[in-house]
């Protein structure tokens, strides 16, 4: 499939932290964009921040991506789809299919609509997550495309043949509906590829840190990912241990260009990727931030020793993508600039 260098690009999920970065670099590259919400009370905030793009840039609601055709109208008349739109919170009492059923469905239903009505459409894009990727190994271990996490379905399956379901870890229940979602877009791909006029793409994150332009009045609005740096970063932990615990990141404006590149790049057809800077533990984030009684200090210097548990091989989206990343303490730097430009 030829790259795709202009045209009107559907972004689903549009006020989310990695989507709204994402619309961002579209409409900087040149592409007009539909963005979807769920509300029509989730449109103004979008509507400023990108008023300067005037007609390029338009939205539709879209109340619920689990139901059958629910993005019918809104795949009519684009030329690719980014889709971004997939829970992901930590709370506890969350069963699996919160997760599990819009994942699937919202990532299934968006491919069935474009098999229907997406007739200029060329390329879909999936925001996955490298929560599809690993699994908990005993050693240190090095993850590449070719991994995938099969241990969370499975726990899930057994769980709930048990009827211990509500017992589970919320990241287990979370990696299982991002596997599964995965696994069923390729599998509708693969199914129909004889007969579609377009190809897939999945890009896999690991955490996404870094500055918001989506619907952030205070603190306590900000994503999961946002929320737990702003918290590690500025709130006194009572267990230290915690600080020099951690994963994998990548900064969320270098994501949103990901996406814009996973569309220029004729050569990305049928892939997934990684897209992940590198490994950190919360003390790293610690030591990047400014000199400032706001921001707790833990102990500097104390992440240098750590032996990651978890890394990515994130060759491909350099060398296929052409990606470059921020640094730590460039993410660090924007992030807190952000927060206190809001008064924070």
């Amino acid at each position: 499939m030829p790259a795709i260098q202009s045209g009107k690009i559907l972004v689903s999920g549009a006020n989310g932290f990695i989507a709204a970065w994402v619309v961002r670099a579209l409409l900087e590259q040149g592409f007009s964009v539909r963005g979807t919400v769920r509300s029509a009370d989730r449109c103004s905030h979008l509507r400023t921040t990108f008023a300067e793009y005037g007609d390029k840039f338009e939205l539709l609601v879209v109340p619920d991506i689990t139901q059958e055709g629910a993005f019918d109208e809104a795949v009519k008349g684009v030329d690719a789809i980014e889709h971004t739109a997939s829970p992901f919170h930590l709370r506890a009492d969350a069963k699996p299919e919160d997760f599990i059923v819009p994942a699937v469905q919202g990532t299934v239903g968006i491919l069935k609509s474009a098999l229907k009505h997406g007739d200029a459409i060329k390329r879909i894009v999936i925001t996955g997550s490298c929560a599809s990727v690993l699994q908990n190994e005993p050693k240190p271990t090095l993850f590449s495309e070719k991994d995938w996490n099969n241990q969370a379905p499975r726990e899930v399956s057994e769980a709930e043949a048990a009827g211990t379901s509500d017992t589970l870890p919320t990241m287990t229940k979370y990696r299982a509906s991002k596997t599964l979602a995965e696994r069923a877009a390729w599998a509708l791909y693969e199914e129909n590829k004889g007969k579609i006029g377009w190809d897939l793409v999945v890009l896999n994150p690991p955490f996404v840190f870094g500055p918001t332009i989506h619907d952030t009045p205070t603190p306590e609005t900000l994503n999961t990912s946002a929320l737990q740096f702003y918290d590690m970063l500025t709130k006194p932990n009572p267990n230290p241990s915690v600080l020099l615990t951690g994963s994998c990141w990548v900064d969320v404006r270098d994501l949103g260009r990901a996406h814009v590149l996973a569309l220029l790049k004729s050569e990305v057809a049928g892939q997934r990727i990684i897209v992940s800077e590198g490994p950190w533990v919360w003390q790293d984030w610690l030591d990047a931030a400014p000199p400032s009684d706001k921001y707790q200090k833990g102990n500097p210097g104390s992440g240098k020793n750590v032996v990651h548990h978890i890394m990515y091989d994130a060759r491909r989206s350099v060398e296929v993508l052409g990606m470059k990343y921020r640094t730590t303490a460039e993410t660090t730097k924007d992030t807190v600039a952000d927060w206190e430009a809001r008064g924070w």
